[in-house]
């Protein structure tokens, strides 16, 4: 039977793995992919009637390990897309999966420790959420648990996101161990009573109330407790939950606090929205970034929703993911989880710069707004800032990213000027290899740049001369470009041009007189060197189709 893919307004596998991982349980076999559809969560007992599971998340109790594959196999022919079972050792596992493989139905190993119910309320808050984020159309960075896991990265630890009730909402993936009590709380258990006692002895939880500063707790290894840091989660004076990061194997970053403060901002938007069940102020914050960076929303509006002042300094920073691998259809949900991934580390790390911050995804490029900047200095920050989101992405989420910086302007009713800049700055940003540029620092790259952009869009502005040199390349496989724009590239040097064309001197010369007899070109003429130049470069850039290369 076939499973399909994940609808509009539906969940998938690889939102419930997400939100179901470890602790709770492990994907045994996937036979149609992690993005098949999860409509809905049911439970069968041995004893139960068949009945239709179509589409559904299917949870067999009563029936452990080898004895449930008639059971999965079962729910399978009635339509289920996953079912979950209970295993209670390794040896299991090779029924199930070969069970799974016979009925085309995914699979889930449930930890013995884990209690039923504790798993279908997750998993029906999952689907839920899922269903309710496509219906809002937003998108992966929007999930409490993406942002989970974007906090471990730049922490080094495990996270749980809590609401004000001290119930567990998200938790990050972790192959580190964890201790009894991370492991206790997302199991929906109480953690350990004397800790616990402890915690509020020593006004833990009063200070996560009363303000927004990160608070430590050391490690207690008599209980069984590892060091933790946790920031609250506020909307103004109100609690709206905590983010706790538990220490592993391995210190905390330095950068922990930093990104927990920044966290616990784009995390305040993702608890008003479950609250108020209606469209998410994440969502509003993006639409409100895109209409001042397209100049559609006034300045002063804006200022008084984020708190800002629209007359001080402020810049805009661009950001995308450079890849020197070609990406194909089929790699679109991997790279949409990236792409959340490095949404996410842009948001934490531009509200633990500026709580004024806001942060959008157009296209492939994530735009940070920085406004309220110093009279003085403000470059400066920008380009700190710039560089730290750089560093974490590389060493956090091993992915290249590079920022181009806009100009700053002297308040928020200039922002699309600064958008601009920036984006004129990342256009030719592909071709470098720095990973952070402001315009002063490639401003003749992204002059040259937007003149061939203009000679390829006006066909007239050609020389037949170059154009018949181009066609010549082509048609007899011959180097007469490369040579001439290597001779242009060094004004002219002969000896400087063969070296980087790695040939003789004297066989450069004779490419350039051949160059000239077959166009007719004069290149000491300085007009027209510097007009074969422009079109040479556009007839040899990646971009064009003239170069015979892929754009």
């Amino acid at each position: 039977m076939d499973r399909h893919a994940a609808r509009p307004g539906t969940a998938s596998l690889r939102q419930l793995l997400v939100a179901l991982g470890t602790p709770l349980a492990d994907l045994v076999a996937a036979p149609d992919g992690l993005d098949v559809e999860v409509n809905d969560v049911v439970i069968l007992d041995p004893d139960d009637k068949p009945d239709s599971y179509a589409g559904d998340l299917v949870l067999v109790i009563g029936s452990r390990g080898r004895a449930a594959a008639r059971l999965v196999r079962a729910a399978a022919r009635r339509g289920a897309s996953v079912v979950a079972v209970k295993v209670p050792s390794a040896d299991a596992i090779d029924d199930l999966r070969a069970a799974a493989g016979e009925a085309r139905v995914a699979v889930l190993a449930v930890r013995p420790e884990v209690r039923w119910d504790q798993l279908d309320s997750l998993a029906r808050s999952a689907v839920a959420d899922a269903k309710a984020t496509s219906l809002a159309d937003t998108d992966d960075s929007d999930d409490l648990f993406s942002l989970a896991q974007t906090i471990a990265a730049l922490t080094g630890g495990s996270v749980s996101i809590e609401d004000s009730a001290n119930r567990v909402l998200a938790y990050s993936r972790s192959d580190d161990d964890v201790d009894e009590l991370r492991r206790l709380s997302i199991l929906g258990r109480e953690g350990p009573a004397a800790y616990l006692a402890m915690l509020r002895e020593w006004g833990v939880f009063d200070r996560l109330s009363a303000g927004d500063d990160v608070v430590h707790v050391d490690e207690r290894p008599e209980l069984g407790v590892r060091r933790r840091i946790a920031v609250g989660i506020r909307a103004d004076a109100e609690l709206l939950g905590s983010i706790w990061v538990q220490e592993g194997t391995t210190t905390l970053t330095e950068q922990s606090d930093g990104a927990l403060l920044g966290a616990a901002r784009v995390a305040a938007l993702h608890l008003v929205r479950r609250r108020t069940g209606i469209a998410t102020e994440a969502r509003f914050h993006d639409d409100l970034l895109n209409g001042m960076l397209e100049n559609r929303i006034d300045a002063p509006t804006v200022a008084a929703h984020i708190g800002a002042d629209a007359t001080k300094p402020a810049v805009v920073l661009v950001f995308a993911e450079y890849s020197a691998e070609p990406t194909s259809e089929s790699d679109r949900p991997a790279r949409e989880l990236r792409s959340a991934a490095i949404t996410n580390l842009i948001a934490v790390h531009a509200a633990a710069y500026r709580r004024t911050a806001l942060a959008t995804t157009i296209g492939s490029r994530v735009y940070v707004l920085l406004p309220d900047l110093p009279a003085d200095g403000g470059d400066t920050l920008a380009l700190g800032l710039a560089r730290e989101i750089i560093a974490a992405a590389g060493k956090r989420l091993r992915r290249t990213v590079r920022a181009a910086v806009g100009s700053i302007v002297d308040g928020l009713g200039s922002v699309a000027e600064s958008r601009h800049g920036a984006d004129r700055v990342m256009n030719v940003m592909a071709h470098k290899t720095i990973d952070v540029a402001t315009m002063s620092e490639v401003r003749s790259e992204v002059l040259v740049s937007e003149t061939l952009t203009m000679i390829a869009e006006n066909p007239h502005l050609r020389d037949p001369r170059v154009t018949m040199l181009v066609a010549h390349d082509r048609e007899h496989g011959s180097e007469l470009v490369p040579s001439v724009v290597a001779y242009l590239d060094l004004l002219g040097d002969i000896r400087t041009a063969a070296r980087r064309l790695h040939i003789h001197s004297n066989t450069l010369r004779q490419r350039l007189k051949r160059a000239t007899a077959i166009s007719g070109l004069d290149l000491t003429d300085s007009h027209q060197s510097l007009f074969t130049h422009l079109q040479l470069l556009l007839a040899t850039s990646p971009r064009s189709p003239e170069s015979g290369r892929p754009s």
